[in-house]
This record gives structure tokens, C-alpha cells and sequence, in this order.
């Protein structure tokens, strides 16, 4: 059988098994290469083929069944090249389920003078020893084919907030003739391809962004251009009026968001994927998710606090210790604290996700979104995409 024919037979699939009645949330399962994925989903980021702070085997205990690697950074090194001989990125990091990886727009976004972008593509120089690179939408694709993620994202161009109407509109347009391109490079080994909505805070770009990637036709859709400065009212107020013009039947997902409740709020407006650097970042600054609210555990409050971290959570960390001990490693710089505290912060988020999809089966996401609002709140106060 050709090897083109195995694939097709292998593809990627997207399945909704139930909408809740009174909101956009929905409950479905994504089946690729490497496995399924229920959704909705979170997926901690693995910037350089690992999640920092733990291993595959731990990620898999904590209830992970998808992460985000880095187009980008893999592809300064060790390089894409390399990583295909070694025999793709699962084999190289040891990691048998699922991968998505981004195409590197949103990090050669922050190179800002360090790049150019042309109808052809991006010229950029490297941030590690300033050498230039080019990268075009049939690159990006070849890069993560090699890589051999189970899911590819278009290449884009990621715009800031503020940004002015015409260039938005420029934008878009460039975005989404780098869409098609991007599809026509496609090779058929039966990874997916996403596109990416662009279009500012604009929502008739956002609309006309949505028609265009349609017509082209993908495998799933991205929130692109969020998380970048603007008020999150204006976030969830686009997502909002934008998610339900995408195809029912395709998955959606928001690149870069992002905290609990912002996860909560745009499960409710029909989102299915999330990724955030959040958890892991946080969990090495000593900033730590519990359901009563954040605790920075760095505070004398709980230099002699004999308690669990928090008390509902089933994670190693809180099973076996208290938060006195884990301050006393933050405070010692001990490389146990950004373990101990990134396995209860991943967890946290895998718990949130399945109280979440038990909530949308049982048919009460509304009531679910409507209690978690009266939780206390996490507020960060710094970027949670990743550079």
C-alpha cells in the first residue's frame, strides 16, 4: 500500500459528542497521529521540545495528552534537519502522544527590528548569534513536517495592540495569502493544518479573516493576534461574536491564553484548545494556582504553614507536602521547588480541564461557568505568550 494511502487512512479527525445547551461550550475528542485528545484542552508549553521542569513521564501522570513545541526555536536548534534524522521530535524528547507545534510567527513578531516581512515571507536575524534566516509559508510547513507534529499551524503575521485599521487589514490579507500557500504545501503525511485568524481587534476583519481561511479549508482554526495587550473584555467580546462563524465541526482554539478564568470564559464562548506558558512560568516565580486563589509561596506567612498547598488537589506535591517545605525550597533556590511547583500548577490546569468537560457531559457548563465566577480570580500582571 502507498505510504500516501496509510496516512490518508490515518488523518486527523475532530468529533463534537455534546454542546451544552446554554452556552458555546462543547465536548469532543481530536484524533491524530499520536493518539486522541479530549477537548476542550489545555496543552503546557514546550518551547524546546520540553516542558520545563518535567519529564514526559510525569506530564503523562499529570493527565497531559497534548503538547505545544516551538517551530521556531527548533528550528535554530538543534534544527529541523537534525531532529528528522533522529528520528522526529517524539522519538527526540521521548514523548509518545500528541504534538502540536506553532509556526514561529508570534516569535518572530517579538524580534521586531531583527525582521522583515515581505509578501514572500519573513527575513529575520537569529536571537541567539544574529545569523539571517528566511522562512516563507512552504518553509514553515516543510520545518514542521520534518518535525513531525501531529498538528502544524500556518504561518502568520502577528500584529500588536494597539494597531491601526488599514494595517490590520494589510495584515489579514498577507495572513491569509500565506493560508493558502501554507495548504498548497501540505506534502499529505496526514499531519493536520490549522489556519490562523488574524484581522486586529477589527470585527469585520475578523469576519471577512474567517471566510477567506473557510474557503481555503483546514483541518482546524486559531484565535491568532490575542494576548498581546488588549483589554480582556475586548478579547472575550470578539471571541465571542467570531467563535460560532467557524465550521461546527472543526476544533478552535486560542494560541496564548492563558489564565484559569480566561479559559472558563472562552470554554463558554465555544472554544475547544488552549496552550499558556502561564503554569510553568508562574510555578518557577513561586506563584502557584489553588481553587481558594494564588498563593505566592515565597511569603512569611507560610514559612511554618504544615498544610498542603491545597487541600482538593490529588498531585504529588500536595500529597506530600506542606507549604512550609515548599517555601523553604523557593527561598533555597532548590531545582526541587520549580519540579514540586510545576507539577501541582500542570495539574491544577489538567483538573480545571476535566471539571470542565464533566460539566459540559453532564449538560451544566452554564451553572459550572456561573459558579467558577465566584472563585477568587488569579491575576498575573505579565505576558503569558511566549518569546
Amino acid at each position: 500500500m502507498p505510504i500516501a494511502t496509510i496516512f490518508a487512512a490515518m488523518s486527523f479527525s475532530f468529533k463534537v459528542l455534546r454542546k451544552d445547551p446554554a452556552s458555546g461550550a462543547r465536548l469532543g475528542i481530536m484524533t491524530t497521529l499520536h493518539g486522541e485528545v479530549e477537548t476542550p484542552a489545555f496543552m503546557p508549553v514546550g518551547t524546546q521540545g520540553t516542558v520545563k521542569g518535567l519529564t514526559p513521564e510525569q506530564l503523562e501522570r499529570l493527565g497531559v495528552d497534548i503538547v505545544l513545541a516551538n517551530t521556531y526555536h527548533l528550528y535554530l536548534r538543534p534544527g529541523h534537519e537534525s531532529v528528522r534524522n533522529l528520528g522526529g521530535l517524539h522519538r527526540l524528547m521521548g514523548w509518545s502522544r500528541p504534538i502540536l507545534t506553532d509556526s514561529g510567527g508570534f516569535q518572530i513578531y517579538s524580534l521586531g527590528p531583527l525582521r522583515k516581512v515581505t509578501e514572500e515571507g519573513v527575513l529575520f536575524q537569529s536571537h541567539l548569534d544574529g545569523s539571517r534566516h528566511f522562512i516563507d509559508p512552504e518553509k514553515a510547513v516543510a520545518v514542521q513536517e520534518s518535525l513531525g507534529a501531529d498538528i502544524m499551524m500556518c504561518l502568520d503575521e502577528c500584529i500588536p495592540y494597539p494597531a491601526d485599521y488599514s494595517y490590520s487589514e494589510k495584515s489579514l490579507k498577507l495572513t491569509n495569502r500565506w493560508a493558502d500557500r501554507c495548504k498548497k504545501a501540505q506534502s499529505g503525511t496526514g499531519q493536520a493544518l490549522f489556519g490562523i485568524l488574524q484581522g486586529g481587534m477589527y470585527p469585520d476583519l475578523r469576519r471577512r479573516g474567517i471566510e477567506e481561511l473557510v474557503r481555503i479549508g483546514f483541518d482546524g482554526y486559531a484565535f491568532g493576534g490575542m494576548s498581546v495587550g488588549e483589554p480582556k473584555d475586548l478579547m472575550t467580546a470578539l471571541i465571542e461574536e467570531t467563535a460560532p462563524l467557524f465550521p461546527a465541526d472543526k476544533p478552535r482554539y486560542l494560541m496564548g491564553v492563558g489564565t484559569p478564568e480566561e479559559i472558563v470564559d472562552c470554554v463558554h464562548r465555544g472554544v475547544d484548545m488552549f496552550d499558556c506558558v502561564l503554569p510553568t512560568r508562574c510555578a518557577r516565580n513561586g506563584m502557584l494556582f489553588t481553587n481558594e486563589g494564588k498563593v505566592v509561596i515565597k511569603n512569611a506567612r507560610y514559612r511554618d504553614d504544615e498544610e498542603p498547598l491545597d487541600g482538593s488537589c490529588d498531585c504529588y506535591t500536595c500529597r506530600n507536602f506542606s507549604r512550609a517545605y515548599l517555601r523553604h525550597l523557593y527561598v533555597a533556590r532548590e531545582i526541587l521547588a520549580v519540579v514540586l511547583n510545576t507539577i501541582h500548577n500542570i495539574r491544577h490546569y489538567m483538573n480545571l480541564m476535566g471539571e470542565i468537560r464533566r460539566a459540559i457531559a453532564a449538560g451544566d457548563f452554564y451553572g459550572f461557568h456561573e459558579r467558577y465566577k465566584r472563585r477568587p480570580a488569579v491575576v498575573c500582571g505579565e505576558s503569558v505568550r511566549e518569546g
